[in-house]
């Protein structure tokens, strides 16, 4: 090859790489900054469990204190958004729950904002509260909740109710969604901008969106604590094109939310890693399971006989 094909050549790859550069970026660009999950403020239900028992969940309403919390939240979230009023190309869009509310922290949240600062506002449904079936008695709901912690609190069905494994299918089914309006610009958000998605939910069913999104196991999640009224979970963009915790919330909060060395380990991971990218280090995704197996094929076949030619192990060696 003579020295201008080689050129020609290096020329090319140099285009084809810088072409896949300018599309991860831009791809990178249509990604929202942060996906922010928000809990409602303190509802009357918060307050005084015997509300349950005369009003449905769906209509439990704000108390005073919980109105105050939602514009507290939403004055530190427009500085977080807005980087302390330096970042100028900044946009939110909101999901909200269609329980009351979570709606009215949404109107609170909202004063904090300009229109032209929300490109969008979608009520979800399947982000609504786990359902406990219907109106609660407090002293049969005692005696549920009882059951619950002995039978495990993921897998608990509650009579006419819902399990926390039921929330977790439907806000699986919502992150599908999402994702879909994000690479089809559903969202209609300028590459330009800024964008961050708050979502204004639950408890329980933050704490399982973000069981789906970072692939955490049943007991991690059963080790969860529910966070507090208005309390925020910022899952920001990595540098890598990965969302963490890790890159806003310091390793103290994610030890109080009841997170483990090993996920907090992962988290910070996340925060450097390339999208795509698989963590070897990772004890739940491998190590739980086959920790024990052996390293090669020869111990394999080692282990297969000297289990089958064990007196008691009722088989014969193939």
């Amino acid at each position: 090859m003579s020295q201008t094909q080689t050129q020609r050549q290096q020329q090319q790859e140099d285009e084809e790489q810088n072409q896949t550069q300018n599309q991860n970026q831009q791809q990178r660009n249509m990604l929202p900054k942060r996906i922010i999950l928000v809990r409602h403020g303190e509802s009357q239900g918060n307050l005084d469990t015997s509300a349950y028992t005369t009003t449905p969940d769906h209509k439990i309403p704000l108390t005073d204190q919980g109105i105050a919390q939602a514009r507290r939240c939403g004055s530190f979230l427009n500085n977080l958004v807005s980087s302390g009023g330096s970042s100028q190309n900044y946009r939110v869009y909101f999901y909200v729950s269609p329980y009351e509310r979570t709606r009215s922290t949404l109107r609170e949240i909202g004063r904090s904002f300009s229109k032209k600062r929300i490109i969008g506002v979608r009520e979800e449904c399947r982000i609504r509260e786990q359902d406990f079936g219907n109106f609660q008695v407090r002293d049969r709901m005692s005696k549920i909740k009882e059951t619950r912690e002995r039978f495990g609190r993921f897998y608990y069905r509650f009579p006419e109710g819902e399990s926390a494994a039921d929330v977790f299918d439907r806000v699986s089914s919502f992150l599908e969604s999402l994702w879909r309006d994000i690479d089809l610009n559903r969202l209609q958000n300028d590459p330009s901008q800024e964008l961050n998605l708050i979502i204004i939910s639950h408890g329980l069913a933050s704490r399982v969106f973000l069981m789906k999104w970072f692939k955490w196991t049943v007991e991690q999640f059963e080790h969860l604590n529910n966070p507090e009224n208005c309390d925020l979970r910022v899952m920001q963009l990595g540098q890598g094109g990965d969302y963490s915790l890790a890159i806003h919330h310091t390793e103290e909060e994610l030890i109080e939310w009841g997170l483990t060395p090993e996920m907090i380990a992962d988290q910070k991971w996340r925060a450097c890693a390339n999208k795509g990218e698989w963590n070897e280090k990772c004890p739940w995704y491998l190590d739980e399971f086959f920790d024990n197996l052996p390293d090669s094929e020869d111990d394999v076949r080692k282990c297969e006989g000297e289990f089958f030619d064990a007196p008691d192990s009722g088989f014969e060696s193939p």
